[in-house]
């Protein structure tokens, strides 16, 4: 036999070696025609006579040829540079020359997440809030950009004809909006029922702060993300098109800002259900909107350096807060903001992201 023939010559433990390294390198993913020559020479070599090597032999060379074997896929796998030929360019693409909506724009996470939407090349960016100061926000990022990718729109975010005169003018300015991210957000904190002390008299939390809690914090979110889901739907029925297919790119994509609070949170009723029911909003129209190839997602952040957590005072993020996270510190808006990004960028996820810093409500 052949192989019998290329054994001629070489020590019992070389020709071991030789054997079992052939099994050991098709094990870790060379050719399959490789380890079947491999299998063919170990059967060779048991046909010779045993007293031919000495006891502990085989185990010797089978560790050494082990050690000595390049470390690939088993046979039969293939380690792809990227899922699916996604590039780089893919994920940046999701993001650039991008149209997006962003509400509660002026500060805290809405802020930051509009700055690194125009860093990483969006078309447009729309800063949607009550505050004026989005005027300044404006320039300022159209500055750093050294482009005009900002712009301002000024109102109550709760007014469905805001939220339509906001969308009828992006889409005719700069054609349909691909990125929605609903931020804006209010708290209105008190315990559920507050009992006086001296005449002993219970008071439930106020429903009419419950319900401007639900408004802006559940109700004007879903809408702004439903506005979006609509835009793109009319959009394409126009073009023809019915059904999203995954020959397509993923047309767009909606992330809700939750809350860790959503777990429930003592002095949180109205805030608490609120981000609870994004969670809820969020899961059913990841089922409905990709039909128009539209993604969603949450994120919930911990406690994060902005204008509502900073209204907490310090001795109370110092006592209650900054002790129970993993970071000693409040999260950055910045580093919020980037897993918005990453939420948007990577079509795999989906679902909920928790951005918590170890913290959760206690008990």
């Amino acid at each position: 036999m052949a192989e019998a023939k290329e054994l001629k010559g070489q020590t019992i433990t070389e020709q071991w070696a030789r054997a079992v390294k052939s099994v050991f390198d098709c094990q870790w993913g060379l050719v399959d025609a490789q380890y079947q020559a491999g299998l063919r020479v170990m059967e060779t070599m048991m046909r010779l006579p045993a007293g031919r090597f000495g006891p502990g032999a085989m185990s010797e060379v089978a560790v050494r040829a082990r050690d000595e074997s390049p470390r690939a896929p088993a046979p039969g796998y293939k380690i792809a540079a990227e899922p699916n030929g996604r590039k780089d360019a893919d994920v940046r693409a999701a993001i650039e020359n991008k149209v997006a909506v962003v509400t509660g724009a002026a500060s805290g996470i809405g802020q930051a997440v509009v700055r690194e939407l125009a860093n990483r090349g969006a078309r447009a960016v729309v800063l949607v809030d009550r505050s004026d100061r989005v005027f300044e926000m404006v320039r300022s990022i159209n500055e750093a950009a050294g482009r005009d990718v900002a712009e301002p729109k000024v109102g109550d975010v709760t007014s469905d004809d805001f939220r339509a005169r906001v969308y009828d003018e992006v889409v005719g300015r700069h054609g349909v909006v691909q990125i929605c991210v609903p931020a804006a957000g209010i708290t209105r904190d008190a315990l559920s029922v507050k009992v006086d002390k001296i005449s002993g008299k219970a008071t439930p939390y106020p429903i009419e702060l419950c319900r401007e809690v639900l408004g802006v914090n559940l109700i004007a979110p879903v809408y702004w993300a439903l506005e979006m889901v609509a835009q793109m739907a009319e959009d394409r029925h126009r073009r023809g098109l019915g059904r999203w297919s995954p020959e397509e790119s993923v047309q767009g994509a909606v992330v809700f800002i939750g809350s860790v609070s959503s777990q429930g949170n003592k002095g949180q009723l109205a805030y608490a259900a609120s981000k609870a029911g994004l969670e809820g909003a969020a899961a059913t129209l990841m089922k409905e909107a990709i039909f128009h190839g539209i993604r969603c997602a949450v994120i919930h952040p911990g406690f994060t350096d902005t204008p509502m957590v900073r209204a907490l005072g310090d001795d109370y993020i110092a006592k209650n807060v900054l002790p129970y996270t993993q970071l000693r510190r409040l999260i950055r808006p910045a580093e919020i903001a980037d897993a918005i990004c990453f939420l948007i960028a990577n079509s795999a996820v989906s679902g909920e992201l928790w951005a918590d810093a170890g913290w959760h409500p206690s008990a």
